[in-house]
């Protein structure tokens, strides 16, 4: 059984230049920004210690292989089938998404997103000058989010030219089913809107569900979709800045590429490597990843359940992000500050994510158990003390 990750193993990572460890002091125990504190598969590291060890570092050429890769990846963990010539390859999904309002768009027009969502989405509109709309997700606090398909029909203006999908859901964890992307799916056709479906934790689902790309329910549907992954939460190599843009309609692709303006090129020469290892050779390592991290999910929803009463928390089918519902706690600051000053946990503002999410904290269980035991130790003693 050597060839099983240690995820246990406890490694320190301050003064590793780590946004989620370096930001605060060290007295403070950080459960917010989505990086795992896991090491990277082997097959990834070797890669990366031979393209150094070759001592030369020029302008990277994106391979064959590495396209090839990818369409492997894709058809093998999602049963959809796309080609190289589908793809583009970007330096993270947050400046994809900006490329294709920046693309898309024109002042007087508007987007469509679902709050709560990952909070770079709120930017996106902004950026392009144009109109942001929201059709928050329904929120039930024992059986989590669903969508509100009559207000999202009514939301969507004739001047809606992109629906941004979060899928799976950050924060909320949700992964969307067939029926529910059909739908999505259906409206946007109706309307001319194009979806940008931000899918970069595809590959972290859970044993009850399934992750479907909402480009592969049918090819109409293939051609008014562009969709984002990268091996970046998969695989713990999210500061490699390596991503992936697959867009089927080659018309909608030669405007990305062409907006693109010299301001968003190709990915360094470790990324590029990286990426290729993790998609080629990092299954078995994602295989024995997904195992553990069910695990501490279901670890942080039972002690919630035992400890933490007062929370709300509904288990995440899909990410490695737990969002908490403190809106019944009793304590009279922002729950993320309470947190932060009396327990020295440091976890996500809800209300980055969107108004709806004030009250709400993002908790990363992406760590060795006995960091979450510690963190979530830390945070029920706090609530005693204020009794």
């Amino acid at each position: 059984m050597k060839n099983v990750p240690n995820f246990d193993e406890i490694i320190n990572r301050q003064g590793s230049d780590s946004m989620k460890w370096d930001l605060y002091g060290e007295d403070i125990l950080p459960l917010w920004v989505a990086d795992m504190d896991f090491r990277s598969p082997k097959p990834v590291i070797k890669a990366l210690q031979d393209k150094i060890a070759h001592g030369i570092f020029g302008y990277p050429k994106t391979n064959e292989k590495l396209l090839e890769v990818i369409v492997e990846w894709v058809e093998q963990s999602y049963s959809w089938k796309i080609s190289a010539e589908d793809i583009i390859i970007l330096p993270g999904v947050v400046p994809g998404l900006n490329l294709a309002a920046q693309a898309l768009t024109k002042p007087g027009d508007s987007l469509l997103i679902q709050s709560p969502v990952y909070g770079p989405f709120h930017q996106i509109a902004n950026n392009a000058n144009i109109e942001q709309l929201d059709s928050p997700l329904r929120y039930n606090q024992n059986a989590g989010y669903s969508i509100d398909f009559d207000d999202f029909k009514s939301t969507i203006k004739k001047n809606t030219r992109i629906f941004y999908l979060c899928n799976p859901q950050n924060p909320t964890g949700r992964v969307f089913n067939r029926d529910e992307l059909e739908t999505i799916a259906d409206i946007c056709l109706k309307n001319k809107t194009i979806i940008c479906s931000d899918e970069i934790h595809c590959d972290l689902v859970y044993s009850e569900s399934k992750h479907i790309p909402i480009a592969s329910l049918n090819p109409e549907i293939s051609q008014n979709v562009i969709t984002y992954i990268a091996p970046s939460k998969t695989f713990n190599i999210a500061g490699l800045k390596a991503s992936v843009a697959i867009i089927q309609n080659h018309k909608l692709r030669d405007k990305i590429i062409q907006a693109q303006r010299g301001m968003v090129h190709w990915i360094n020469s470790l990324g590029q490597t990286g990426m290729q290892a993790a998609y080629a050779n990092g299954k078995e390592w994602l295989n024995y990843l997904l195992l553990y991290l069910e695990d501490n999910r279901n670890f942080l929803f039972n002690y919630i359940d035992e400890y933490l009463p007062e929370i709300s928390f509904v288990k995440p089918e899909g990410t490695y992000l737990g969002w908490l519902d403190c809106n019944k706690l009793n304590i009279d600051k922002e729950p993320h500050k309470f947190f932060l000053e009396n327990a020295k946990v440091a976890l996500n503002d809800g209300a980055w994510f969107g108004k709806e999410g004030k009250g709400f904290v993002r908790l990363n269980f992406g760590c060795p158990r006995e960091t979450l035991k510690e963190a979530l130790e830390r945070m029920s003693n706090s609530l005693q003390e204020i009794g």
